[in-house]
């Protein structure tokens, strides 16, 4: 696995990467607050299953550009998605994973370029028609607590406070009993500036914030909320501590035939670092199934 920049869609991003270069793209997305770190386990089994994996820095995340357009909506992401695949020469071989912030961002490609992607895996957040059913609940509501609270100006000040505290009391709420020493000393160097800290919060801040939504990118903002027409595999920690388990039978019934939906026992929402075997195995045999 090595280090490496990307330029695409006029941004400069960081990436690890593994695999051969002749393989078919694997573009691996993460979500909040994490890095493209999250991947490690990941990325060596699917360059030994013969893929190019590829896990960049998300928008705003050192080492990626913070973005001089000041854009963090999920179109955008959904945007840099695809303006990856074809800076790397990516086909109709393609497949993409997202985490999280990365799941939206892997729904939308998958929808809005359906040629691009030919599989799908997404974790722990669910597909649009499943997402819309539970994020209201009363539970939700409590877990996502986070969201509103980015809203106020002043979570710039206190989520950095303490050296950034805030986010490793969220990794031990959404993941708990894992030890997330290396991933939050990872996630502290990647929003690490003022800038950089609030860019990851301009993702929340722009879902609620019809201001901060640009008209240019209607269309890959609405692909985030259709259901891939590819087969995907979606993936939940059954101890998730930000969205809750309960989702997974509504996903399972939104997919396409040929997919799957999988509660990850033992894991929450970090499944994929806490139980990599497993994860994994899952993954790169959906994949190359």
């Amino acid at each position: 696995m090595s280090e490496t920049r990307i330029e695409a869609g006029g941004l400069s991003f960081g990436a690890l990467v593994a695999g051969p270069e002749d393989g078919p793209l694997a573009l691996c997305l993460h979500g909040f607050p994490d890095t493209a770190h999250t991947y490690r386990h990941l990325l060596p089994e699917l360059a030994a299953a013969g893929f190019r994996a590829v896990a960049p820095f998300s928008r705003g995340y050192a080492p990626t550009d913070v973005p001089a357009d000041g854009r963090y909506q999920t179109g955008a992401l959904v945007r840099d998605a695809n303006a990856l695949h074809d800076a790397l020469g990516g086909d109709e071989r393609a497949v993409v994973v997202g985490h999280d912030w990365g799941a939206q961002a892997t729904y939308g490609a998958a929808v809005g370029a359906p040629d691009r992607w030919r599989k799908v895996v997404a974790m722990a957040v669910p597909v649009g028609p499943a997402l819309a059913g539970s994020f209201f609940t009363y539970d939700q509501i409590k877990r996502s607590f986070y969201m509103y609270f980015f809203q106020n100006l002043l979570a710039d000040v206190l989520v950095a406070a303490n050296d950034q505290a805030f986010l490793a009391r969220l990794w031990a709420d959404w993941s708990p009993g894992y030890d997330a020493t290396e991933d939050l000393a990872l996630v502290r160097a990647a929003l690490g500036t003022p800038e950089n800290l609030a860019a990851a919060l301009g993702y929340y801040r722009a879902l609620f914030d019809p201001a901060r939504q640009s008209p240019e990118l209607a269309a890959e903002q609405l692909a985030v909320s259709g259901v891939p027409p590819q087969p995907t595999l979606y993936l939940h920690g059954a101890q998730d501590g930000c969205m809750g388990a309960d989702v997974v039978g509504a996903v399972r019934d939104a997919l396409v035939p040929g997919s799957e939906a999988v509660v990850v026992e033992g894991a929450g929402h970090f499944l994929h670092l806490e139980r990599p075997a497993e994860v994994n195995a899952r993954i790169v045999g959906f994949l190359t199934s």
